[in-house]
């Protein structure tokens, strides 16, 4: 990933725009820190901070469309998978493709289908397309189906004709007083001034309350684990570093093992097409006939996306505090995969210290994010400090599968749902955007392998009556009906004679990263709020925040008062939502922590309303 700013049809002088421009995009410079690209159009501006990881040498941003004619340019934050696909399927050939970015092709889609390129992308993307061959030039804004990367748009009520867009909103807060998230799976045309949705699946509308929305679909065990061994595999495109967050809970160690696994199915792959085609080489230095293409490894269905790593063992990276459940389990799983593992422990006074920075990261008040970030913000600063640029993490599981501890009062199949799709629309303002901001403010680009597209079709079109929780009771092999069983029952089995995962990391009881990291972190912050919010000022929340009826304890309303130190002003608040479970379902506490519903096996001994 990588942060980019731009501006349309700017009004002043070139140059001092431009200027503007550039200073605007330097709050966001954590998230490209290996180098800035400007690009001046005839009314606009487009500015790239990069983070380089595919075509590392030759990728460089904002990219020019080849024809010589330089109007049409593009800014691209995030990874497109299918790119070499794409290529493959371009009609016009005559316009090169120059630079080795996954990111080029958009351009040329956007020759060939205008904003229809959109639904064609799999990956994880924001993208800003300068069109100056039109008169009125043309911006073209669109973010990826899911939200995993992060994207605002904004505008000054005195000049609203100029609209503004950035990776983060830090970035549009002293130029725009009115400032939104930009929308996952929507796209922008400036030619009609309107944002419409373009990712529109069978499953999107599973929230309406309508009989007809709700899935019936059986659950196919084989395809969900095919479906995300594919979308693992995918995510190992890579010319540099990379490894694993790993928790030692189901989704982390899910995502560590199937990279594990495919990570050496390439290997040997590309060993055995290497030793084909050196054979094939010594039989034409002997005078024997070679088939052209026969020497080059992409011609013979090789798949030559770089991949690197060190050793051929796949680095994991684990925290908590001293004792931790997490650093414990992930230990365990890091020895069953044979990862090169590495464990940092942080304690609660290095948490309250990175407290305010973390939230000018985050650029939100959420308590459940805040919580959750901590302990990631100060692990990937370990990380990029080890010289890894990306890592592939488990978010989106607990919203696809009902993972969350408060599902378990769910009243019926439907409303489990109905919950479900909810979770999973508003991920972009909660755990993507966690993962995206803590990693990328040492820029370390998260990749998220359960929000693929087609895993998405697949698991978001089962019937909710296989996700169910059902305490007490086991299937037929004695597993227990416990949260997010299917997913764990998909690979608990052993298809090339050796298991994905040990029954004890497989069937580990959900346990929120916030808590998983040691369960004094909570406290701690608890604690510290208690200290800092007086009982005088608490009971006036209402009277300064009268639009927040979720700043509800003093840790929220301690949050929200850093918050507004960092980014005053209603426009910035307004992007930011509280992540609270459904407290309308019997037995469910307003607090997010796991811990706080009653089926957690450490739960709180009084939970709170």
């Amino acid at each position: 990933m990588c942060g980019i700013l731009g501006c349309h049809r700017a009004n002043g002088d070139p140059a001092s725009i431009r200027a503007k421009c550039v200073k605007m995009s330097k709050e966001q410079r954590c998230r490209g820190p290996d180098w800035s690209g400007v690009w001046v159009g005839k009314d606009s501006v487009l500015c790239h901070e990069r983070l380089a990881i595919v075509g590392v040498d030759s990728g460089a941003q904002p990219l020019v469309y080849a024809d010589g004619k330089k109007n049409l340019t593009c800014a691209v934050n995030g990874e497109i998978y299918n790119w070499k696909d794409l290529i493959k399927g371009l009609k016009n050939r005559d316009v090169p493709l120059v630079t080795g970015s996954d990111c080029e092709v958009i351009m040329h889609l956007y020759k060939e289908h205008g904003t229809g390129l959109c639904n064609m992308l799999d990956g994880m993307f924001s993208f800003i397309l300068l069109d100056d061959s039109v008169s009125p030039s043309r911006m073209v804004v669109a973010r990826d189906p899911i939200g995993i990367t992060t994207l605002y748009t904004g505008h000054n009520s005195a000049n609203p004709s100029t609209r503004w867009f950035a990776s983060e909103l830090k970035s549009l807060q002293e130029e725009c007083d009115v400032i939104q998230a930009f929308p996952p799976g929507h796209v922008y045309d400036s030619n009609t001034g309107e944002t419409t949705r373009y990712f529109d699946p069978d499953w999107w509308n599973g929230d309406s309350g309508k009989p007809e929305d709700i899935p019936h679909g059986e659950a196919d065990l084989k395809a969900l684990r095919e479906s995300l061994e594919m979308a693992v595999r995918k995510r190992l495109m890579s010319e540099v570093p990379f490894g694993v967050l790993l928790s030692g809970g189901l989704d982390s160690s899910l995502v560590a093992a199937i990279a594990s696994r495919e990570m050496n199915k390439i290997a040997k792959e590309q060993q055995a097409a290497m030793e084909e085609v050196q054979r094939k080489m010594q039989a034409g230095a002997s005078g024997a006939q070679t088939p052209v293409g026969a020497t080059d490894p992409s011609a013979m269905g090789l798949d030559t996306t770089p991949i690197s790593w060190s050793g051929g063992a796949l680095h994991s990276y684990a925290i908590g505090l001293e004792g931790s459940p997490d650093l414990l389990a992930a230990r365990k799983a890091a020895n069953f995969l044979g990862t090169r593992h590495s464990e940092y422990v942080f304690t609660t006074h290095e948490a309250l210290d990175a407290l305010p920075e973390c939230i000018h990261a985050l650029e939100t008040f959420d308590v459940t994010t805040i919580r959750a970030s901590l302990p990631m913000y100060l692990m990937s600063r370990k990380i990029k400090a080890g010289g890894v640029k990306m890592v592939l993490s488990g978010e989106g599981s607990d919203e696809i599968f009902g993972g969350y501890l408060y599902f378990h009062a769910a009243p019926t199949p439907e409303i489990f749902h109905q919950e479900c799709v909810k979770r999973v629309k508003n991920l972009h303002v909660s755990d993507c955007l966690r993962a995206n901001k803590s990693t990328m403010a040492f820029g370390v680009e998260a990749r998220v392998p359960f929000l693929d597209k087609e895993f998405l079709r697949i698991s978001m079109g089962i019937d909710a009556k296989h996700k169910l929780h059902k305490k007490g009771e086991t299937d037929s092999d004695g597993k227990p009906y416990m949260e997010k069983y299917i997913i764990r029952k998909a690979f608990d089995c052993s298809p090339d004679g050796k298991k994905y995962l040990p029954d004890s990391i497989l069937w580990r009881q959900k346990e929120q990263f916030s808590d998983g990291v040691g369960y004094d972190h909570i406290n701690s912050l608890k604690d510290a709020a208690e200290r800092s919010v007086s009982d005088e000022a608490f009971a006036k929340r209402s009277e300064r925040w009268p639009e927040d009826k979720g700043c509800t304890t003093k840790e929220a309303y301690y949050y929200r008062d850093i918050f507004e130190s960092i980014f005053p002003g209603k426009g910035p608040a307004s992007t930011a939502i509280r992540w609270i479970p459904r407290t309308d379902w019997k037995g469910v506490s307003s607090d997010p922590s796991g811990r706080a519903q009653s089926v957690h096996v450490a739960a709180y001994a009084t939970p709170s309303a």
